[in-house]
């Protein structure tokens, strides 16, 4: 029987502390190495062959640059979340060194939980996505600034209308301040919005045109999302970017659980209590799927962008798709009914909408892959 090594790294910009486990001996520190391809390839050689070696680091802001580098010499690795990484309570001491070593031992003992690593097409468009997020962050303070400062100084347009339309904007430039700070000041924060707006307006083109070079498969999953009511490419693409193959979850609850959008629990004995959401999850899609649940507020309805949307899917994703529009419709006013805050129950609906997109994903993603088995 070949013997199996446990390795653990704790993984950071410049260094690397390394533990191996062998087998059910004691594990071992050895050190702490260069985060460079080389030395981590060194290191893999002096353990042995790469069949018999088993690492794990945490995920983190060094990405998955370990995991491929592992991947290219054959070993097989594991990049766990740390959120879920055993803790001792009596545990006061954190150094890279015990941090090597706890994960050597747990990975041994099977307690580690592994996260996804996206492929290169995945990462890229993720990246890109969470680019566009950053700007619509970066967009939304620039325009409290500027509103802000409007407010202090009592400026008001002259007649009612929305905040940030051409309009508004128009009226913006037209406002002066007496003194030349103020007038400074409001020329730099308008043109910071406007900046964020061609900002935001690049990455949404970008973000079609990844979406054209994207493969086949990806491309076929994020048309077939955008027939649900609420979810338009953007958010069709954050989803898929987000999660990868929706197929990988064997049940809608398990999608539910790694959006965080399930409600936490401290349940004993005959007692039952459930709280807030765990928000446990992927925030980015927790986000998303909570800005589209917004939308099953409105009786159901097919205006006609999401008729457009619809008319490159087939028959199957639509009827899904309109059956969500009855169950989340009907489900917001049983809820509303109530008494719950609306807050609570578009948070309710986005979890419950999780069901028809891995409904869908799973889906298309099955027809797909017949369809590319008879083709091969």
């Amino acid at each position: 029987m070949r013997k199996v090594r446990f390795i653990g790294l704790d993984v950071h910009a410049e260094t690397i502390a390394v533990a191996v486990a062998d087998g059910p001996g004691e594990v071992r520190s050895l050190g702490v190495i260069p985060n460079r391809m080389e030395s981590i390839r060194a290191l893999m050689k002096k353990f042995g062959p790469a069949e018999q070696l088993r690492v794990c680091y945490e995920a983190g802001p060094t990405g998955y640059a370990v995991y491929w580098q592992l991947a290219t010499l054959g070993v097989k690795c594991e990049v766990v979340a740390p959120t879920l990484v055993p803790v001792k309570a009596g545990d006061r001491v954190k150094t890279d060194r015990r941090d090597a070593l706890k994960l050597a031992r747990s990975y041994r003992a099977g307690d580690l939980t592994p996260v996804w690593v996206p492929d290169a097409a995945h990462e890229a468009l993720r990246d890109l996505v969470r680019a566009r997020e950053a700007a619509k962050k970066d967009q939304l303070r620039a325009r409290h600034r500027l509103g802000k400062l409007l407010l202090r100084q009592g400026r008001r347009p002259p007649v009612a209308m929305h905040a940030w339309t051409q309009a508004h904007l128009k009226w913006v430039k037209s406002v002066h301040f007496e003194h030349a700070a103020q007038e400074a000041t409001l020329v730099d924060y308008l043109h910071e919005v406007e900046h964020m707006a061609d900002r935001v307006a690049r990455l949404e083109h970008a973000i079609r045109d990844a979406v054209t070079a994207a493969p086949e498969r990806m491309r076929t999953v994020i048309a077939a999302l955008q027939a649900l009511r609420g979810v338009a490419q953007v958010t069709a693409v954050t989803i898929v970017a987000e999660v990868g193959e929706l197929s990988r979850f064997a049940t809608p609850r398990q999608l539910m659980g790694y959006s965080g959008a399930v409600p936490s629990e401290d349940s004993t004995g005959g007692r039952i209590r459930r709280g807030a959401i765990t928000k446990t999850g992927n925030a980015h899609l927790r986000r998303v799927l909570i800005e589209a649940a917004w939308a099953y507020r409105h009786r159901p309805a097919v205006g006609a962008a999401l008729r457009q949307r619809q008319a490159s899917v087939s028959a199957e994703v639509n009827a899904i798709a309109w059956k969500a529009q009855h169950r989340l419709h009907a489900r917001y006013r049983a809820l509303t009914a109530r008494g719950k805050c609306k807050q609570q129950v578009v948070t309710a609906i986005g979890r419950e909408l999780v069901g028809f997109i891995w409904a869908i994903g799973v889906h298309v993603e099955s027809r797909t892959g017949r369809a590319t088995r008879i083709a091969a």
